[in-house]
């Protein structure tokens, strides 16, 4: 996500950013490649009785559900004050103080039902600066070193911006020159702009003028086309890379309580999409008559739709539903095994284990594969914050990032040391 700057610029980058350039970050949602995986070795195969050491907690980072950002020795992360005051901050990863905050705006929908509101997007860490979403379509371009904003833009104002119910969710996509985001609405459902002034490359006006969902965009190569891929609350569709042009639409996976949340997972030729309480499958794009279409592979109801995502792992994936988590394999959709675990529970896979964060505030780490269900440790963060209700869980994805775990839980962020004892 990061290529090489001219020398001019270092020096209002902090050093942090520039020393850390190879080392095994967690740039944006999802981690480098938006898969939920990372390709950091040298870490703990197996948890002592209590979990990892804990290094620190914070517990003023400001409420939300945002996952953070981690590059070099500091974490990056979204959250708000109130409702009139979400931001975006950089915090020190040796103790998880404060180094800077910027404000993005006002937490968008404050009356939701379920009510809910609060700040849910990861920033993406892209050079010397980072780009933030705010629930209220707030897009900021930040300074690393300094917080200060370059650019901003409204998604609501500037483009006609419809949300959905939850406000917006969606982690900026970088992709060469530009930021791709959702708006959602008729005028402009999907945009790109230039990431260094904020100025409209294309805008995208689907059909269906879908409002946005909750899910953030992918780039993926599928009938000799370069594009990119968004779930949105009619369905899952594709749009040229370079033009915006609408490529194809696939409306199974439609949420039947409104809440289209994971992100895609594609592999190959092949994407998997899930929708809370509707289900999840793939689909491969063929071309036809000089048109892309996809072409359904399996979709059932009872594969992973939770909030959590699912990760691709070698020919199997893995995810959860409101009940378990799942191994199935990804070719065909058979499952290979169920097992309760901690129930519904966002994921990302690091050195050959799943880390599981549950909406019940337990983790677990669970060695993958196909044959049987193989955990490695469990444990609870202490001081587990309160919850507005008995619907609102810990909705927040685990992220790991050069040796450490971190965890977060409305204004609470965990730190814990993953890396393996040297050997004797």
């Amino acid at each position: 996500m990061r290529s090489t700057l001219p020398v001019f610029l270092l020096c209002s980058i902090p050093i942090s950013t520039v020393l850390s350039l190879a080392a095994s970050d967690w740039p944006q949602w999802r981690g480098p490649e938006r898969s939920g995986i990372s390709q950091e070795t040298g870490l703990l195969k197996e948890w002592p009785k209590d979990g990892p050491r804990l290094v620190w907690k914070a517990a003023a980072i400001g409420s939300g559900y945002a996952a953070p950002a981690i590059v070099g020795d500091r974490i990056y992360a979204l959250g708000n004050d109130g409702l009139e005051n979400e931001f975006v901050q950089a915090l020190a990863v040796k103790d998880g103080k404060r180094i800077w905050s910027a404000r993005l705006g006002n937490v968008g929908n404050p009356k939701q039902q379920p009510n809910f509101p609060a700040a849910r997007s990861t920033p993406t860490v892209h050079g010397e600066v980072l780009y933030a979403l705010g629930s209220d379509g707030d897009l900021a371009c930040v300074e690393l070193g300094s917080g200060k904003v370059r650019w901003q833009k409204n998604l609501r104002t500037e483009f006609g911006g419809k949300p959905g119910e939850w406000a917006y969710a969606e982690s900026p996509l970088v992709d060469g020159d530009a930021v791709v985001c959702t708006p959602g609405g008729s005028e402009a459902t999907l945009v790109a702009l230039n990431k260094r002034t904020g100025e409209l490359i294309w805008k995208c006006a689907l059909p269906e003028a879908d409002q946005a969902a909750y899910a953030s965009a992918i780039v993926f190569e599928g009938g000799g086309v370069k594009q990119y891929v968004q779930l949105l609350q009619k369905g899952l569709v594709g749009v040229e890379a370079k033009t915006g042009k609408f490529l194809w639409r696939y409306g199974k996976a439609v949420s039947r309580y409104g809440a289209n949340i994971p992100t895609p997972v594609a592999s190959g030729d092949s994407i998997y999409t899930a929708a809370a309480g509707t289900g999840g499958g793939t689909i491969k794009l063929k071309s036809k008559d000089g048109k892309i279409e996809p072409e359904q592979v399996y979709f059932e109801s009872k594969l992973p739709a939770a909030i959590g995502g699912a990760v691709k792992v070698g020919n199997f994936l893995y995810g959860t539903t409101a009940q378990a988590l799942l191994c199935l394999d990804f070719s065909t959709g058979q499952v290979k095994w169920e097992e309760s675990a901690l129930g519904p529970a966002s994921l990302c896979y690091v050195d050959r284990r799943l880390y599981l964060h549950g909406e019940n505030g337990e983790v677990a780490l669970v060695e993958p594969a196909p044959e049987s269900y193989r955990e490695k440790g469990r444990f609870t963060p202490p001081d587990q914050p309160s919850h507005s209700d008995s619907m609102e869980k810990a909705w927040t994805y685990p992220v790991v990032a050069n040796g450490r775990l971190y965890l977060r839980d409305h204004g609470t962020l965990w730190c814990y040391d993953l890396k393996a004892a040297p050997a004797p």
